[in-house]
């Protein structure tokens, strides 16, 4: 089997402490001010990358990050880890009973907070392509990409969101949870099916089949797998050392539900994530149980992706202001638009509904690793990737002051 040499096992060695230490660095100063820590981890990334050290010290950001081949493919394997481990601590945040005990209202926010925005981000790269950076390939692929780009949230963002406003528990925040699981759950599966039709991830299977083995294998894993977990982690629980069982047997269901959806040529991050769900939703997975399994990849595992990030690019030479600015209007406006006039809908009125836009319009990790797969795929160029990533980042960072602000317009209207 073949290894790596000695100079290059030291050299991955400290590209990782290297990697660590800044994303914790700049992730404190973060959320000083704050924000969110994934924020400080992408600066981390874009500090340490060719955009600033490679710009400053070049033979510096050579010899630490170009230098082995062997080094960078182990890296690269530890960050597609990291990225499924990501999708499947989202997975953990779904409560399948909570979005049903949410009912039309919820349905409402989120059916239209899912097609307008895709209505939205289909539409304007499908007639504007050459903008957007379209070169070559399928217009109809890229316009579904960024349809689906658009349609997509941030749970962990939102959830964190409405925790700091004290709204996670109200109505509101329980609507805004459930309309962003189900956008989420279809914004994947719809994502996992477009890669599955790109030249590096196709297979000999035809559309039919593809969608077929992507809504039977969701629809198995939330119902009948859902119930053999629920008989298997009482079992699990009771036999096996405390929380080593139950955490290293989940992420082995993990890797092993990643490799399957990989295996039959849908990304393996929908495998993830929806085995993350079905343990999730179970009564027998325990709260401080999630909590250990989300602090040991967040914090060991995410800010290594999310570094990993400012190396991919550079952010100055790939950056457009016009089309930054564009991206981040369509994001906010289908968001806004759609969650809004599905609160409307819904019974609920005008500063409410505008609140729960925002709400919604977080976009955070997800979207950043959604933009990272379609760039390493050939779907997109490095400048629309560098304007997902600081949409992403703009929309996490105002979700909570937009909506603080809106419920004051509320509280003031009704005086």
């Amino acid at each position: 089997m073949e290894k790596l040499a000695h100079g290059e096992v030291v050299n991955l060695l400290i590209q990782l402490a290297v990697m660590l230490i800044a994303a914790r660095v700049f992730a404190e100063v973060a959320q000083k001010f704050k924000q969110p820590a994934v924020v400080g981890e992408i600066l981390a990334g874009i500090l340490l990358g060719p955009t600033i050290l490679g710009g400053v010290f070049p033979d510096l950001f050579d010899s630490l990050f170009k230098s082995n081949a062997m080094t960078n493919i182990a890296l690269d394997g530890y960050i597609q880890i990291s990225v499924v481990l990501l999708l499947f601590i989202a997975g953990l945040e779904v409560d399948l009973n909570l979005v049903l005990s949410q009912g039309k209202k919820a349905l409402n926010i989120s059916f239209f907070g899912l097609v307008i925005p895709f209505a939205f981000g289909f539409t304007a790269p499908f007639f504007f392509a050459e903008f957007f950076g379209f070169a070559e390939g399928s217009k109809l692929l890229f316009s579904l990409f960024m349809g689906t780009a658009m349609a997509i949230s941030a749970l962990p963002v939102i959830v964190r969101t409405l925790m700091d406003l004290n709204l996670f528990k109200s109505r509101m925040g329980m609507m805004i949870v459930s309309a962003a699981m189900v956008d989420d759950i279809i914004g994947w599966m719809i994502f996992s099916i477009i890669l599955s039709f790109m030249g590096k991830e196709a297979n000999s299977m035809g559309l039919g089949y593809t969608i077929l083995l992507t809504v039977g294998f969701a629809g198995f894993m939330v119902t009948l797998g859902k119930s053999l977990i629920n008989r298997i982690l009482p079992w699990i629980n009771k036999r096996l050392a405390w929380p080593g069982g139950l955490m290293s047997l989940s992420l082995a269901a993990c890797f092993l539900a990643a490799a399957f959806t990989e295996y039959i040529g849908i990304h393996a991050i929908f495998g993830a994530f929806i085995l993350g769900v079905a343990i999730g939703d179970s009564d027998h997975m325990p709260e401080r149980a999630k909590e250990i399994i989300h602090q040991f990849v967040n914090n060991i595992f995410a800010p290594v992706f999310f570094v990993s990030i400012g190396l991919k690019v550079n952010f100055f030479t790939n950056f457009d202001p016009l089309l930054v600015i564009v991206v981040i209007l369509v994001a906010y406006a289908g968001k806004v638009i759609g969650c809004g006039f599905g609160s409307m809908r819904g019974g609920l009125g005008k500063w409410e509904s505008v609140a729960i836009g925002f709400g919604m319009n977080a976009r955070g990790a997800m979207e950043i690793i959604l933009g990272l797969i379609a760039l390493e795929n050939g779907l997109i160029n490095e400048k629309l990737f560098v304007a997902l990533v600081v949409m992403a980042l703009v929309t996490s960072m105002t979700s909570g002051p937009l909506m603080k602000w809106a419920m004051k317009k509320k509280a003031a209207s009704s005086e």
